[in-house]
């Protein structure tokens, strides 16, 4: 795949050769005097955030990337679906992709749902062609002939998930958790599967009694801290708001609490549709809707990161604007559904589902969309360039690999430094040849080669110039 055609650079022109020279006489000040090292390992970095970033210099800045409008890959026609179809969630199970959804049509005539609510299921062996398998599991009209997956408790918002917990036993290898309110007791109860299709009630009692709960409301297990997380939501101070909790066995929870968002204004947020991010699972990723009630109700997905679960950095953009492309401006027409998944021979990218055109007509409709893989956030810099500095980190590894892109007349350079900000003989800027172009894992050279096992263990800082150019990621590497 030619890479470039997902990188969207609006930098061109010559750089000026002294800027180089000028970035160089302008080093990097107030550096502490002793900053603890964040032990990195070789796990993958994104920067998502400013955990890792001391200083940016220059032009540099943290850009946040939109996902490339794809097809139409679900429309919701069926007598048991509807306009108001809701609550997606997708996830790739060995070489099969499912998706769940809540089954829903909204009479425009009588302002009434026209039929009861019921969760449905399509699957696909490519992410982009879906089937609605005939189940026969529930009646709805006098026949089973449908891909109606469960109709009981919970069908306004039942949330999937596969449990890879390695402890999970086979019967309930796959869960879901969904509000419902059966003799009065109101709250988030759990579900269990052995295949994803037939479904059953874990228990009999609310696991989460706490918070409003009327959105998809979601669990998964967290390979990082090894416990369930789900995260729901509330209403604080008159304001949607998400909530989460933990549990070691899926049963019984903590306390739910609020997320908390530093420097964010307070906004209603509906979905969060939260998942570790696989290529870096000690990071959450989040695409919760911003809902805006006072723009007749109009909705859009944002983005968010955490490293603890709780407290989240929230980007102010709207993540998918409602032109992109058509039929997003309604009431609730611009949800991002829950699910990441990598799409056969497309190893490169990351695929998104987000919904449109609801409230109207006799359907609604899901469509693709594309990130480049590790491309939520980035380190920018235009012709004019720009520099990072990171905190010190300590590594395992040998190479560095770094996921990167550039305008033709761009370019990046790395730099070592130890941890006061003195550069590393044989690792300085005029060592590391200009790096062009676009690669997803680029191993960084320097003059004396792409060994580093000598600096592992060691705090270091990496010091990084850019030119019209993107920084997605990077990691140490064996």
């Amino acid at each position: 795949m030619n890479r470039m055609r997902h990188t969207v650079l609006s930098m061109a022109g010559i750089v000026a050769p002294v800027l180089f020279a000028v970035l160089a006489s302008a080093d990097f000040t107030n550096l502490p005097d002793r900053i603890e090292p964040i032990k990195i390992g070789s796990r993958l970095e994104l920067f998502v955030d400013h955990h890792l970033i001391d200083q940016l210099k220059g032009d540099a800045e943290l850009k946040l990337h939109r996902p490339v409008p794809r097809d139409v890959v679900l429309v919701t026609g069926e007598p048991w679906e509807g306009n108001t179809c809701a609550y997606y969630t997708i996830f790739q199970d060995g070489d099969v992709y499912r998706m769940y959804y809540r089954g829903s049509h909204y009479d425009e005539k009588t302002h009434k749902s026209a039929h009861r609510e019921v969760t449905c299921y399509a699957e696909s062996k490519d992410g982009v062609h879906w089937t609605k398998p005939k189940l026969n599991l529930f009646e709805f009209n006098g026949s089973k002939q449908n891909n109606i997956v469960w109709d009981g408790i919970g069908t306004h918002c039942f949330t999937p998930f596969r449990d890879d917990n390695p402890n999970c036993g086979p019967q309930t290898r796959y869960k879901a958790i969904a509000r419902g309110q059966p003799r009065g007791k109101r709250g988030l109860y759990t579900f269990g599967s052995p295949d994803g299709i037939h479904w059953a009630p874990i228990n009999d009692e609310p696991v989460i009694t706490e918070g409003a709960f009327d959105s998809q409301n979601l669990a998964f297990w967290d390979p990082h801290v090894k416990l369930y997380r789900e995260y729901h939501r509330t209403f604080h101070e008159g304001v949607r708001a998400i909530m989460t909790s933990t549990s070691d066995d899926y049963q019984h929870w903590t306390k739910p609490v609020l997320l908390e968002h530093p420097g964010a204004p307070r906004e209603h947020l509906y979905t969060n549709a939260i998942r570790p991010y696989e290529r870096a699972p000690h990071v959450l990723i989040g695409f919760p809707t911003r809902y805006l009630p006072n723009e007749e109700s109009r909705v859009e997905p944002t983005f968010m990161t955490s490293r603890d679960g709780r407290t989240f950095h929230r980007w102010p953009e709207a993540l998918i604007p409602e032109d992109a492309p058509k039929d997003r401006s309604g009431n609730r027409s611009n949800y991002m559904t829950w699910g990441l998944v990598k799409l056969p021979g497309d190893e490169d990218q990351y695929s998104v589902y987000a919904t449109e055109a609801y409230y109207t007509g006799s359907d609604s409709r899901v469509r693709r969309f594309t990130f480049r893989i590790d491309g939520f956030v980035s380190v920018r810099a235009s012709k004019d360039g720009g520099e990072l500095l990171t905190k010190p980190v300590e590594f395992d590894g040998k190479e560095l690999k770094i996921n990167f892109a550039t305008a033709r007349a761009g370019m990046l350079r790395i730099e070592l430094q130890d941890a006061n900000g003195d550069p590393i003989e044989g690792f300085n800027f005029n060592d590391c040849p200009p790096i062009r172009g676009d690669a997803v894992e680029h191993t960084v050279a320097w003059k004396r080669g792409t060994d580093l096992s000598r600096l592992a263990g060691t705090p270091i800082r990496l010091r990084v110039r850019i030119e019209s150019g993107d920084l997605y990621s990077f990691s140490f590497r064996p």
